[in-house]
């Protein structure tokens, strides 16, 4: 089911600008052939796209929470780092342009409209909640799906499309669908030819993608990619590398070294409880089951929990005027934390909202989960894919919050079983397995069939039958 472009009869076929054939043009071997010049798009009257070499890969993600942005960053840094590295073993053989730059970008900044991407992914945690979960895995019956088009580039995003004219960019990573969908419409309303790569941040991949336009889904895990088929992804544009997480997720800490730090007890079981995020919804439920555990925290004589306030210092006095008034003296009540990944690293065990990004950087730091409250969507997607596996557990009231704790007070070595599940998600090499695929992409042979980018407005198709119902 195609909506053609208007615009396409009419649109001169702009010359490739990128020879990947012969590796001509650019500092080692990455850039465009010299091209002839192109003619304006008459349609739009806009200049035509400037003659220079490409070095710039475009980062991109939307500042819905802030997964997607951090997730964004670990590409961004992977990429720093194999530019800069003298380590050869790094780039596995990967050839990265000495003068390449990254721009790491928010979709939503280019947007016609302005408006606060959290306050409206709150919208859908709440009555609007089953919509919201009908898009997620799939769309309508799981077999009319989204192929990408230029309808989001063309009514919101304008604005992105003049950037990538005036960039030219080498290639384009994006971790959030509206910034996929928005690459994919630029590059076919400029016909222009630089790879776009999806980064999905969750354990699952929303119908929404631009599924037969994107040049490759770079995926957490194999039932990710089992979804993808179906939706007639071909399999040399799935790679399974996982969720990208920061650098210092792939250090390694001593654990005693952290604790001392941060006076935290070598002798007790760290709980770490991370509740810096404090949008409506549903964060608020998560401070308020933690709030209603706070009594019964002192009955935990072998605990030591480790309250992560964020950036939030009302909701961090909120919690030490709590403590006090209880007589807690097994807990810590932490603001903002710069060395996160070393205080996961050195906890025993850590409390959390089921973000794919989150419960990521719990596996790269070999902690176990509780994850906490209802989850709808991405979330839900993430809970059963990580309790299935029996990596993590989950509680939705502060009840069972409570309950899983005695459990695990009374059973340490429960949470040994998740760790060794959990091994089998963990990819703390992700962001760099994603860096060096985007520039491999980049130099491929023949990357897309030019009759598969056709300009359309808007491109529905019919998938086969999903791998995974609900």
């Amino acid at each position: 089911m195609n909506v053609m472009d208007s615009n396409e009869a009419a649109s001169p076929r702009l010359p490739h600008t990128l020879d990947t054939r012969n590796d001509i043009g650019g500092r080692d071997g990455i850039g465009p052939a010299e091209p002839s010049a192109p003619a304006s798009d008459p349609a739009s009257d806009a200049p035509a796209l400037p003659e220079r070499p490409r070095t710039t890969v475009i980062v991109m993600h939307a500042s819905v929470g802030s997964g997607h942005r951090s997730a964004a960053n670990a590409v961004a840094q992977a990429l720093e780092l194999l530019r800069d590295t003298e380590d050869e073993s790094l780039r596995d053989g990967t050839i990265v342009p000495a003068d390449l730059s990254i721009e790491v970008l928010d979709v939503l900044d280019f947007g016609r409209i302005k408006f606060d991407g959290d306050k409206t992914a709150s919208m859908f945690t709440g009555a609007t909640r089953p919509i919201y979960d009908l898009t997620w895995r799939y769309t309508l019956t799981g077999r009319l799906l989204w192929g990408g088009g230029t309808v989001w580039s063309r009514v919101m995003f304008p604005a992105f499309t003049e950037h990538v004219r005036e960039v030219r960019p080498l290639a384009v990573v994006c971790t959030h669908i509206t910034a996929a969908n928005v690459a994919v419409g630029a590059r076919m309303l400029l016909d222009d030819d630089f790879p776009i790569v999806c980064v999905p941040t969750d354990y699952e991949t929303e119908g929404l993608w631009p599924h037969l336009h994107a040049d490759l889904f770079c995926v957490a895990n194999e039932s990710m990619a089992e979804t993808l088929r179906p939706r007639k992804v071909p399999e040399d544009r799935i790679l399974i590398t996982g969720i990208p997480t920061r650098p210092a997720f792939r250090e390694s800490y001593d654990k005693r070294l952290i604790r001392e730090s941060r006076g935290l007890p070598q002798d007790k079981r760290v709980v770490l409880a991370l509740a810096g995020a404090y949008l409506p919804r549903p964060y608020v439920h998560f401070r308020e089951a933690l709030d209603r555990l706070l009594p019964y925290l002192h009955a935990f004589e072998s605990m030591h929990v480790v309250f992560v306030a964020g950036s939030d210092s009302d909701y961090a006095r909120h919690l030490r005027r709590g403590c006090e008034d209880l007589g807690l003296s097994n807990v810590t009540v932490l603001d903002y934390v710069e060395d996160m990944a070393a205080l996961m690293a050195a906890s025993d065990l850590i409390i959390c909202k089921s973000g794919g990004l989150t419960v990521t950087e719990c596996l790269c730091a070999q902690v176990p989960m509780i994850l906490l409250g209802k989850a709808y969507g991405q979330e839900k997607a993430n809970v059963v894919m990580l309790t299935s596996m029996g990596a993590a557990l989950h509680v939705t009231t502060w009840r069972e919050l409570l309950d899983a704790l005695r459990h695990i007070d009374h059973n340490p070595a429960s949470t040994e079983a998740m760790l060794v599940n959990g091994s089998f998600l963990r990819r703390p090499d992700a962001s760099l397995d994603i860096a060096r695929a985007t520039l491999q992409l980049v130099r491929r042979e023949a990357r897309h069939d030019r009759g598969g980018r056709r300009k359309r407005f808007m491109h529905f198709y019919w998938g086969r039958k999903p791998a995974h119902t609900r």
